[in-house]
């Protein structure tokens, strides 16, 4: 028993430690960004293949190292023959020269996907910010019908006492309470998801979580806070858009650099069938006891010989893969510019048409509804209408307010899915909007 209680306050006094409570940070899309920038671990990750691809370089650039030589003749053939020490070193032949530039052709390669890696990071946060924010709002927008279901409920359990209505409308309110209770749940865990989503693309190693701030899509100055531009504006034609995003892309320039590498490459491997040169030189000498005069005989030696001599095997295997990896580098180069006014196209259309739906919104269906939906409540509390008109009436304010917040978080997901495509987070528009 005595051991069990120490077990007990042992682990009372640890808790705080085994048990801490993450630090929550709230940050605004742009802190969220400079966040993953500086903390996501597959980014840091993705960086260290630039020194990799600078240690290739001096490896591709290195000279090939010495051998040491040592001739010692046995038997008779040593009374005549000399020792000999010595040194041969191979000389590469138009090799190294090759081999660099396409190192260095490498560490192009690996710096634009680097770059596009830093890109693609910096959309996913927005999109999951975006959604954490979307995420949260519904649940809001629920909680705040909840509340209201409660107060109807309450309208309803009066006006029944008071017998100015039926038994059945209690029922139906506690009905509609229950099933909002359900959808506000639901919500709940919607938004736990969207927060462990954004924190995941955030990718932090610290004991932190990150949240977005509250009520953003409420706020005046919502589309400054999103990075995004509002929706009330002419926005420039496609023709004007699409040859500056082919520029661009980073896949397409990730795909022209692989022909340069694919081209380089193939001057490495031709360029095998060229011999190499083998340079031999050293120290040589006799005893006196082996020569013809008696006496100690020394000088050098020196001499030079063609290696790898493409006589049995001309490397063509490689050479013709070589240059079929050349010609799929130019087909892939002409598939992603192809691809890429396809993608721009479809992200040009889906902004436009989220901008259109998100002014219908503002402009023609939001307006009047809190102001319709106050005054059914009032008109069932002062016994004008039924209690069905008023569920009915309130159930379709809440698709409206839920609509509308998917619609705009549809017109900012849009935007990131524009630049996306467009490969230009710095899109700038006319001066004048």
């Amino acid at each position: 028993m005595k051991k069990l209680l120490s077990v007990l306050i042992f682990l009372m006094l640890m808790q705080p430690k085994l048990f801490a409570v993450q630090d929550v940070k709230k940050v605004y899309l742009n802190q969220a960004i400079d966040a993953a920038l500086e903390n996501n671990i597959d980014l840091q990750a993705a960086k260290l293949e630039r020194n990799i691809a600078k240690n290739n370089i001096k490896t591709a650039n290195r000279l090939q190292n010495p051998s040491f030589d040592a001739f010692y003749f046995l038997g008779a053939a040593g009374n005549s023959e000399p020792k000999q020490l010595g040194v041969s070193e191979n000389i590469e032949i138009a090799k190294r020269k090759a081999r660099k530039n396409l190192a260095e052709s490498n560490l192009k390669l690996v710096e634009k996907n680097i770059d596009y890696t830093i890109f693609d990071l910096k959309m996913d946060v927005r999109e999951a910010y975006i959604n954490l924010v979307e995420a949260k709002s519904i649940l809001d927008t629920l909680e705040q019908q909840e509340e209201l279901q409660e107060e109807l409920l309450k309208i309803a359990k009066v006006r029944v006492k008071n017998h100015n209505a039926p038994d059945i409308d209690v029922i139906q309110a506690e009905i509609a309470l229950n099933q909002m209770i359900t959808q506000v749940n639901s919500a709940r865990v919607n938004v736990k998801k969207a927060l462990s989503d954004f924190n995941k693309v955030i990718n932090n190693p610290d004991n932190i979580v990150y949240d977005s701030m509250d009520n953003i899509f409420s706020e005046e100055n919502n589309f400054q806070e999103m990075m995004t531009p509002p929706p009330n504006f002419d926005f420039p034609s496609f023709d004007e858009i699409v040859q500056n995003a082919i520029r661009n892309r980073y896949d397409i320039q990730i795909a022209k650099q692989e022909i340069d590498v694919a081209e380089k490459n193939l001057t490495v491997t031709a360029r095998q069938r060229i011999p190499d040169i083998q340079l031999t030189g050293g120290y040589a000498y006799q005893v006196g006891s082996y020569t013809d005069s008696g006496n100690f005989n020394n000088g050098a030696y020196a001499g030079a010989s063609l290696v790898n001599i493409p006589l049995f095997y001309n490397y063509s295997p490689e050479i013709q893969n070589a240059a079929l990896k050349l010609k799929q580098a130019e087909l892939k180069y002409e598939s992603s510019k192809n691809r890429a006014v396809k993608d721009v196209s479809a992200a040009y259309d889906r902004f436009l048409t989220a901008a259109d739906n998100l002014n219908h919104y503002e402009k023609k269906i939001i307006t009047g509804s809190e102001e319709l939906i106050e005054t059914s409540k009032n008109s069932y509390e002062a016994g004008k209408s039924d209690i069905t008109s008023l569920i009915v009436m309130k159930q379709s304010y809440k698709s409206i307010i839920i609509g509308y917040t998917q619609a705009l978080a549809e017109y900012y997901n849009s935007w990131t899915n524009f630049l996306r495509e467009v490969n230009d987070e710095k899109f700038t528009l006319p001066e004048d909007l």
